[in-house]
């Protein structure tokens, strides 16, 4: 498998698109808003780049649940290894390619998520005991390989539920297959990405964003269940009512998407710190050098 990933307003789609149509390729998307019908422009579908010189690119995981649905990364895990699987059967390159670290880490960390259920008796009891007495519950749980399990409380009370569950329920599958993959990012300057950033915004402000927002609500989402949805939906709701004014809207909008894809950088320089080899690509190259540089990387 092909992964390309970076953060927002950097090209991803259309070059996956383009390696697919030389590769015999599919592609999986790994968006975590992407997933919902209707909800096109905000979340930057650009479902035109999967169309290459008239022949359509084949597409996954985009447009399979519809908006007041609140997807998760358990449910992408569980479609991703369908989609992955039937890729396979057909002889063609699964190219997984989006923004959504928590979703691209997911499939290729080589286990399974489970949708543990919360043990409220557990937790009453959990809360009485002190931090230090929670870490050594949990470090004789399981082998902790990391310290975010402990860094936060909720999270620790959390990760020892988890770990129970699965210690009572030995018959649970949490195998999840360890993928090959070669993983490539798009990288630019981030005063190119935020210049990026504020144009695709302005285009999708007057190519209908507005618009679609005000039919989601017209259809009976509420201005809360919008706010779910990202970072878009939250600000044009807040515009649409009333709460602030058009300028004020772009404005803060722009700089709430420069800090996301600010943290998107984040997650996948961490993503390299756990041992994933992350192959940047210069964004400022051109299409052809970008693919060149990409198939110089893969196994002959």
């Amino acid at each position: 498998m092909i992964t390309l990933l970076g953060p927002t307003a950097t090209g991803k789609t259309t070059l996956a698109a383009h390696l697919a149509t030389l590769l015999n390729g599919e592609i999986i998307s790994a968006d975590s808003r992407q997933v919902y019908r209707g909800m096109d422009i905000g979340t930057g579908k650009d479902l035109a780049d999967y169309t290459i010189d008239s022949a359509k690119i084949p597409f996954h995981l985009i447009d399979i649940v519809d908006p007041g649905y609140e997807y998760n990364v358990y449910e992408f895990q569980k479609d991703f290894l369908k989609v992955y699987n039937a890729i396979e059967e057909r002889g063609t390159l699964p190219i997984l390619c989006g923004g959504s670290g928590l979703y691209i880490e997911s499939v290729l960390k080589g286990y399974k998520l489970l949708n543990v259920p919360k043990n409220e008796l557990l937790r009453e009891e959990l809360e009485l005991l002190a931090d230090q007495e929670l870490h050594s519950i949990l470090e004789e749980l399981k082998t902790l390989h990391n310290t975010t399990d402990s860094s936060e409380r909720e999270r620790l009370i959390r990760a020892i539920e988890i770990q129970k569950y699965y210690n009572e329920n030995p018959e649970i599958d949490t195998h999840f297959p360890k993928i090959e993959t070669k993983i490539f990012g798009i990288d630019f300057d981030r005063r190119v990405v935020k210049m990026r950033i504020t144009e695709r915004l302005e285009e999708r402000l007057n190519s209908g964003m507005i618009e679609e927002v005000q039919g989601l609500l017209t259809r009976g989402l509420k201005p809360e269940q919008l706010s779910f949805y990202g970072l878009e939906y939250k600000w044009v709701t807040d515009y649409l009512e009333g709460k602030i004014a058009y300028d004020e809207m772009f404005r803060r909008l722009n700089i709430a998407i420069h800090q996301f894809s600010k943290r998107q950088m984040t997650w996948f320089r961490k993503m390299e710190k756990q041992g994933f080899e992350i192959n940047w690509i210069d964004g400022n190259l051109g299409l052809p050098e970008k693919i060149a540089f990409i198939l110089q990387k893969l196994p002959k």
